[in-house]
This record gives structure tokens, sequence and C-alpha cells, in this order.
């Protein structure tokens, strides 16, 4: 068994590892246009005698962009989530708010027409582009799940053992600690 100070290095390392690759993710796939998500990264763990504790924390929106959003109309969500006009268990009840999508449509430089080639006010294509997102959902990016499921591997097998870790309860616990 590991002594409780290795046991502490060992998750500290995975956190910070985890956080690392996954805000990388998110440059490198250029999802997080604003960077609050990559800014709202937190952990921290807590080693006992017979049980550990570990948590990751970040902005609300982080499994519905790493695991994607089913839509009305299509897509594919890794995680169950769908948009649905009345809610559910796992619905997202209606559109997201147009307003959302403000500063994302500015950052990106996006700047729609209508049919008759003439641009859209902000408000307008906010409102396409909420429409979209709700019709076609949001794309599964896996920006956190890859790097912790790489750096799970990494732990040392004594802790794994010890403590009884299974991978798909141990990202479940990280994720609603947070």
């Amino acid at each position: 068994m590991l002594e409780k100070d290795e046991t502490a290095k060992a998750l500290n390392k995975f956190l910070r590892a985890v956080i690392r690759k996954s805000r990388a993710n998110l440059k490198k796939k250029g999802i997080n246009a604003s960077n609050s998500l990559s800014r709202s990264f937190k952990s921290s763990y807590k080693v006992s005698p017979n049980s550990i504790e570990a948590s990751i924390s970040a902005e609300d929106y982080l499994p519905f962009i790493d695991l994607g959003v089913k839509g009305v109309k299509s897509g594919k969500s890794l995680g169950g989530f769908a948009y649905k006009s009345k809610g559910g268990k796992t619905g997202l009840k209606g559109m997201p708010p147009p307003k959302a999508f403000d500063k994302w449509n500015i950052r990106r430089g996006r700047a729609g027409r209508d049919e008759k080639g003439r641009f859209l006010t902000r408000k307008q294509l906010n409102f396409r582009t909420a429409v979209g997102v709700f019709n076609y959902g949001i794309k599964p990016t896996k920006f956190f799940t890859d790097p912790f499921e790489e750096e799970f591997k990494t732990l040392p097998d004594e802790l794994i053992e010890a403590y009884g870790l299974d991978i798909e309860k141990f990202t479940k616990a990280i994720l609603d600690n947070g």
C-alpha cells in the first residue's frame, strides 16, 4: 500500500496533468473562444487512511462540451444529454438562450446573412445560432474525457487496487464533487 504522502503526490500529479491536457485540448480544438472554461478549472484532493477524495471543478457546461448534446433533429451525445422541447431526465428543456451566443459569435467573427444577402443583426445571428444548436446539438469533443482516461492509466496500480477505483465511477465522482 502506498504511503499517505505518496498517494497525495500521485493524486496531485494526476489532477494537474488532466487539467493541463484539457486546457491544451480546448486551445488546440478551438473550443473555448473566451477562455472562461479553461480558466475555471480548479482541483482539490484529500487523502485519509481508508479513503481518497479528488475533484475537478469548472464551468457547469463542461460535460455538455465534452460529451456533446443531441439536438432535436440530429446529433450525438456520449453522456445521454439531449435537447427536448419538454425537458426530461437527461433532456435540456427548451432552446438555449440566444444571448449566451453573443460573445461567442463576436469572438468567432461570425456575420450571417439573410435570404436577400443583407447582414443579420447581432440579435438575429444569436437567435439563429441558438436554433441551430437546439436542432443539431453540440458535437462531443472529449477534450476532458480523453486526458482523464489517459492519465488514469498512469496512476500507480497500488493506488487503484487499494481504493478499488473504477474509471467510470472515478470520473463521475471527480466531476460531481466540483
